[in-house]
């Protein structure tokens, strides 16, 4: 039988609409498409559509909930769809249950940059996890934290910002959270509730926030019967680090040159809360003339070691190493090396005891990631991880440092021992 020229055309376009539902419904089947979500500010594209390695990951739990908020929410006009990427982002990785693998939305990001950059407005601490609790790594020095008597290893149990309408438990806290918490303009105040091993009590203390400008490297000459001891103190592995470390260098050496009588080093990692793995690598370069200075263990992809990368300045000089609960992650490895190596008497408290390895890296938008991609090993292959550094020579820090001697000098028991190891 003949078909007419219009039973033909109806024939194709009945063929045409066949096809395209049926690519629609594919579509659909496999989450590969576009939409604009209505009613939500500012209005945006959510592109929902998988990349071909995680076509067998089922999201439609997530979509339905999205749907569902984007439909039903008292208050929808108002939802902000970044945050809620966002969030949902930090929820992907907290769910990993490591603190220290954090997605960073783009105000904390620039704030981690901060951190290592050595300038901020805060309270001056640096903060970790302890037992699996937001703790104070290290105060500050000079910093209002530290001034008000906050220690290494205390616990923080609530952030309260009255200004800013914050009243928050630290429990399901990740670390940029609580940084952000914590930070705020000079001359604001924040309270915060710790909670001190050894006290029955929590106690609270109200600071007043501060710009913190934090200084890596500290230099000091100490006259001891006779003998000159240079104690250099390094606060953090940061961007600044190596510039201040070289002028601090030229001045012992320089001060080496004119007199007789100098006795030795004493490196000063205590309250030193880490930085840059390549920053640890660069000052164990200084005291060790080659060698392996740190392994990284990569789980399944095995280990990676990091050596001796320049010639140092003060390969035979004495050394002694401080530390105590706030020295963690690179200062526990130049701690650990030198201490292996026999190259330095350690003196103090055990470390921290963080030994993973964070891999930061910037995303779109201005976000960031931290991602734990290692742990740290000791040139032996031990792991520093909750494990610390443990010192050759114990001098546990109490009440009666914070005193004054009869000459009105602040008593610090550890550094006494270090000076009394590079003298007698």
């Amino acid at each position: 039988m003949k078909l007419t020229l219009g039973q033909i055309r109806r024939v194709i376009l009945l063929i045409t609409f066949a096809l395209f539902f049926i690519g629609l419904g594919y579509s659909l089947g496999q989450n590969d498409f576009e939409v604009r979500l209505v009613g939500l500010k500012p209005e945006v594209a959510i592109n929902r559509r998988l990349p071909p390695s995680k076509a067998k990951v089922n999201f439609d739990l997530f979509w339905q909930v999205w749907d569902q908020l984007a439909a039903n929410y008292l208050d929808r006009r108002n939802l902000d769809q970044a945050k809620m990427v966002y969030g949902a982002i930090s929820g992907m990785v907290a769910s990993l249950g490591d603190p220290y693998t954090v997605f960073l939305p783009p105000e904390e990001n620039k704030q981690s940059k901060e951190d290592l950059s050595g300038s901020f407005e805060g309270v001056g601490i640096q903060l970790g996890y302890k037992n699996e609790r937001l703790a104070v790594i290290a105060p500050l020095v000079g910093m209002p934290a530290e001034a008000a008597g906050v220690k290494a290893g205390d616990y923080i149990t609530r952030i309260v910002d009255e200004t800013q309408k914050i009243d928050r438990d630290t429990t399901s806290l990740s670390l940029p959270e609580a940084v952000t918490l914590i930070r705020g303009p000079k001359g604001s105040v924040v309270k915060l509730t710790f909670a001190r091993e050894g006290m029955k009590e929590p106690f609270t203390l109200t600071l007043k926030r501060e710009t913190i400008v934090v200084k890596s490297v500290e230099l000091k000459f100490i006259d001891k019967d006779g003998k000159k001891v240079a104690q250099l103190k390094l606060t953090r592995f940061g961007e600044r680090t190596a510039q201040e470390w070289e002028a601090a260098i030229q001045k012992i050496r320089s001060t080496k040159s004119e007199i007789r009588n100098f006795a030795g080093i004493i490196l000063d990692v205590r309250n030193n809360p880490g930085g840059f793995l390549s920053g640890s690598v660069y000052i164990a370069s200084e005291f060790l003339p080659s060698g392996i200075v740190v392994l990284q263990d990569k789980g399944t992809d095995g280990r990676e070691s990091f050596s001796v990368d320049r010639q140092g300045s003060l390969l035979n000089d004495p050394l002694v190493v401080l530390i105590n609960q706030g020295s963690a992650s690179a200062s526990e490895i130049v701690a650990g090396v030198l201490q292996e190596r026999k190259r330095a008497k350690v003196v103090g408290e055990k470390s921290f005891g963080k030994g993973t390895i964070q891999e930061a890296q910037d995303l779109g938008e201005g976000a960031g990631l931290h991602v734990t991609v290692a742990r740290w090993l000791l040139p032996s292959g031990k792991s520093i991880d909750k494990e610390g550094v443990k010192p050759d020579v114990e001098v546990k820090k109490d009440e009666n440092d914070l005193s004054a001697d009869k000459a009105g000098q602040t008593k610090d028991l550890q550094l006494d021992q270090a000076v009394q190891l590079l003298t007698k």
